[in-house]
């Protein structure tokens, strides 16, 4: 032992006790035991003292220098990354990183090494395949890159992500031909909807839309389902090719017609899909015969919302009997999926539903409200034929309380659809003077509106009201603003033509030049004035009829000139073309008294008199000239053999 040990132990054994003990700090006692406005968490405390520890291990940064110690660097971060691999050798971001690091280091031979050994480790992980033709790509290794993607897909063919990236890849490198074929071998192993949908879209980019109806139709074959059938009928009507879409929906119908209960379901929404095609196409009737089809064939259970979807047809296009029809038959589904046959119990239901009164001033609850009612009253006269009983149901029918929210609803917050409700409510009433004050508020307050115009003067001529719907008319013209003033003068022409009133038409077509000029009012004029018949008299009927044959080409016929006068002076070159067109056209429906080289002569004359084309002059209108020529030129021949044939048979 050493003399300074001893020596210390010694002073410390003469030393008072008080000075040797060890002095802890005395435990103050807490006088204010609020919380404090910020708290300190075990967990804050944690991760202060490991980010402590980790400053104090962390390496510094390394500032290399020379080749030596790049190469000790990169010797050391490859032993780091292989370390990390033989630990945890499943885990796809430890291959991710080692690959990138050594990608940064400009070695791309090591960088494939290590995707190639992720890849010998887990080929079916698509996620080192993606990664992997990225890297390559990255670098401009473009045939590297698609040597990858062909081994991915040969070897996973049904994940859909490495064909679309491959495809992708190919057509971002400007090769069609080759994206083309990678979704051709895609293709061969039936993938989903969203795979053909790729393709279809990649056609459809390049506009080759034969190639595209022709992948629908192998489309439609792998997957016959009512969504596929759907999505080709509307790539077909997007086209302009409504036969062929008609013919699409045609092919579903026949295929999924709907024997099980899914196919039912799908049945449902084909038919709906193509009852709302025909009504795009405007073929109402044809659209009925759908909707018709489908409730005969399509269990009455399954077709709550195909009921639904007809009544609404039905309020748009049919008249108040198909009105009726379609809520009856919704009725009567609704009957047969309860009691059906059991009147005291349908009755007790339709007594507690009518006893819900809506409780808030809203249209949607009273409107299925007051159908309720119609309901009632309607299985009350058709179903069980008492008729007694229908009178006390529509009797208890709370008109007055209907009519006083119809009326707070257009004094608040005033719509078309309010309108038109309240209207349509008070026709099958038969209230015609409540009908007129509804249109009167109705146009008071959108005067501009040509179809309420239009419905009120309708509304009159049903009541043989022409007088009145006369009027309405021509308050309606005088407007200072309207939003479809053609239409409106439309039906105002129609309705005096309907009436024989000629010279009243005559008067309005004369109104109407003066207002504009368009050439379809003129050419509306003459077919008119061509078609107006007028008594001549007595004597031989042939002679009467051929004399007012000729009294109405001389009247179109002047009609046109006029026109041609107008067109002469002004700049509407194109109108005048097909003004003439449309008067040629006209003298060959006349036959023997027609003269088609009237107009002729006249487009002749226009042509030899142009001036010299200018250089502004667009291909567009040289080519519509052109065409108006051919087809005069048609019309002419067209009425020269007409009228040869005609000569040869009276002789």
């Amino acid at each position: 032992m050493s003399s300074d040990k001893v020596s210390s132990d010694r002073t410390l054994a003469y030393m008072p006790r008080r000075d040797t003990e060890v002095r802890l700090p005395r435990t103050t006692r807490v006088k204010n035991k609020t919380p404090a406005a910020v708290q300190i968490t075990a967990e804050q405390i944690l991760r202060e003292a490991r980010e402590r520890q980790e400053a104090e291990i962390r390496p510094p940064k390394q500032k290399i220098t020379d080749a030596t110690e790049l190469s000790d660097y990169r010797l050391r971060s490859r032993k780091e990354f292989e370390d990390q691999i033989r630990r945890a050798r499943w885990n796809v971001q430890v291959w991710v990183k080692y690959a990138q690091w050594e990608e940064s280091q400009k070695d791309y031979a090591r960088a494939r090494s290590v995707w190639e050994r992720a890849l010998e480790g887990d080929y079916r992980n698509h996620t080192v395949w993606i990664k992997y033709a990225e890297f390559e790509m990255k670098d401009k290794f473009v045939n590297s890159a698609r040597n990858v993607w062909d081994r991915a897909v040969t070897l996973l063919p049904r994940v859909d992500q490495l064909w679309y990236k491959y495809a992708h890849m190919e057509n971002m490198l400007g090769n069609v031909a080759g994206a083309r074929h990678v979704f051709e071998r895609w293709m061969n192993w039936s993938p989903d909807q969203e795979g053909w949908l790729c393709y279809i879209n990649f056609e459809l980019k390049f506009n080759e839309f034969e190639r595209a109806r022709s992948i629908y139709e192998r489309f439609v074959l792998c997957h016959p389902t009512v969504s596929a059938y759907i999505r080709y009928a509307k790539f077909e009507m997007e086209r302009g090719q409504v036969e062929l879409a008609r013919k699409v929906y045609e092919r579903a119908s026949e295929l999924l017609g709907g024997d099980g209960e899914e196919e039912e379901e799908e049945a449902e929404t084909l038919y709906v899909a193509f009852a709302e095609f025909e009504e795009g196409c405007k073929e109402v009737e044809r659209a009925r015969g759908i909707y018709k089809y489908a409730l005969a064939h399509i269990p009455k259970e399954r077709a709550e919302a195909l009921y639904e979807k007809f009544v609404a047809f039905e309020k748009r296009y049919g008249g108040k009997e198909g009105i009726e029809d379609a809520l009856v038959g919704k009725k009567r589904l609704e009957e047969e999926e309860g009691f059906t046959g059991n009147k005291d119990r349908i009755r007790e239901i339709y007594e507690r539903a009518v006893a819900n009164v809506p409780p808030a001033e809203d249209k949607r609850f009273w409107q299925r409200y007051i159908y309720l009612w119609i309901n009632y009253a309607l299985y009350e006269e058709i179903e069980t034929k008492d008729v007694e009983r229908a009178r006390d149901v529509y009797r208890q029918l709370n008109l007055t309380g209907a009519r006083q929210i119809l009326g707070n609803a257009i004094g608040k917050a005033p719509k078309d659809k309010i309108f038109k409700k309240y209207i349509e409510m008070e026709l099958q009433l038969a209230n015609v003077d409540r009908c007129r004050k509804l249109y009167e508020r109705y146009l008071e307050w959108s005067p501009e509106n040509c179809f309420a115009w239009r419905s009120y003067a309708e509304f009159e001529m049903s009541l043989s009201e022409n007088d009145r719907a006369r009027a309405i008319f021509e308050l309606a013209i005088s407007q200072p603003a309207l939003d479809m003033p053609e239409l409106l003068w439309k039906t105002y022409i129609d309705f005096e033509i309907s009436e024989k009133e000629l010279e009243r038409t005559r008067a309005l077509y004369e109104r109407l030049l003066d207002r504009t000029k368009h050439y379809k009012v003129w050419v509306s004029f003459a077919k008119f004035e061509a078609s107006a018949t007028e008594h001549k008299g007595e004597g031989d009927k042939e002679e009467v009829a051929i004399e007012t044959k000729k009294d109405c080409i001389r009247r179109a016929r002047a009609i046109f000139e006029r026109a041609n006068a107008y067109y002469k002076d002004s700049a509407h070159k194109e109108e005048r073309a097909t003004l003439l067109e449309d008067w040629a056209n006209m003298e060959a429906g006349f036959g023997s008294f027609g003269d088609v080289l009237v107009s002729f002569s006249l487009f002749s004359q226009r042509s030899s008199r142009k001036e010299k084309p200018s250089v502004e002059k667009t291909a567009q209108q040289n080519e519509s000239l052109t065409t108006a020529n051919l087809k005069i030129l048609e019309a002419a021949h067209r009425w020269k053999k007409q009228k040869a044939g005609e000569s040869s048979g009276r002789g």
